[in-house]
């Protein structure tokens, strides 16, 4: 068994989450292991979004546009009503000011409202974290998407019908699934189905270029390895930043705005380099 695997099997262990299954013996903790809880960073201090850096399509990183990220009511608000004229597949993304390979991210969720007028209909109660992003002052004006992998959220439509949420999606990257490189540009997790405008916790565990454990609620609903550059769906990137077959060690986190209102808040991340490092 690899050290990473090892680090993230005695990781869940200590920290109450389902662990991924394995054939080999599981492995012991003690309390020298246990992460603090002053460990853990603050991504969103509750009073603005300083520490980021905010990139719209078909606009200049640092450019707001219509406040679409905001803070309110110690959440970080991303909303739509100061948009002038048709949505204009204005994706955005607010990205964390500091990249990292090695991390535990931990954040809640809530959909709220309705879908902007003119924005496509599968961003329907659809948002997520973006993560081993490409730095945001890499990508042209015109780049649709980042060039990461997403912890995809997905909100029920009330009809009845399954719609998981912490699936994955690979805006311009591919990462292996059960062995092999998927094809597909979206995977989906084995979460249930969340409804209305409830708060969901999701959690990401990420150990560089190798496993990435999805969590919702406490449960572990998908696991994948080794992201990498690859894939299509990025549009008008910068041909420097787009090697496929790379695989991605690290990079930035990024929220997601796709049209429809969201609420983000308790955004917080354990950094697990330094255990990786470790003798």
């Amino acid at each position: 068994m690899s050290k990473l695997l090892l680090l993230l099997l005695s990781y869940l262990v200590i920290t109450g989450c389902s662990s991924p299954t394995t054939d080999n013996e599981p492995t012991t903790t003690t309390e020298e292991d246990q992460p603090l809880e002053s460990d853990w960073i603050l991504l969103f201090n509750g009073q603005n979004i300083d520490d980021w850096m905010v990139k719209i399509h078909r606009y200049e990183v640092g450019e707001n546009y219509g406040r679409t990220f905001r803070v309110e009511d110690d959440m970080i608000k991303v909303r739509y009503d100061e948009y002038d004229g048709d949505y204009n597949d204005r994706f955005g993304h607010l990205y964390y000011e500091q990249p990292y390979s090695h991390f535990h991210l931990k954040l809640e969720y809530r959909f709220v409202g309705n879908l902007h007028s003119g924005a496509p209909p599968f961003t329907i109660r659809n948002s997520g974290v973006m993560f081993h992003s490409q730095d945001p002052r890499t990508m042209p004006k015109e780049q649709n998407w980042p060039i990461s992998v997403e912890m995809q959220f997905l909100g029920g439509l009330g009809d009845g019908k399954t719609r998981p949420t912490g699936n994955m999606c690979s805006p311009g990257t591919d990462v292996v699934y059960e062995g092999q490189i998927d094809p597909r540009h979206c995977i989906s997790s084995s979460s249930e189905t969340y409804d209305g405008d409830q708060w969901v916790q999701a959690e990401l565990i990420v150990l560089g270029d190798s496993l990435v454990t999805h969590i919702i609620n406490g449960d572990t609903v998908l696991q994948y390895t080794q992201p990498q550059i690859g894939g299509g769906v990025v549009e008008r990137f910068d041909p420097a930043q787009k090697p496929d077959g790379k695989l991605l060690t690290e990079g930035y986190i990024a929220l997601q705005s796709e049209g429809q209102p969201i609420d983000f808040r308790n955004i917080e991340l354990l950094d697990l380099a330094p255990a990786v490092k470790s003798p």
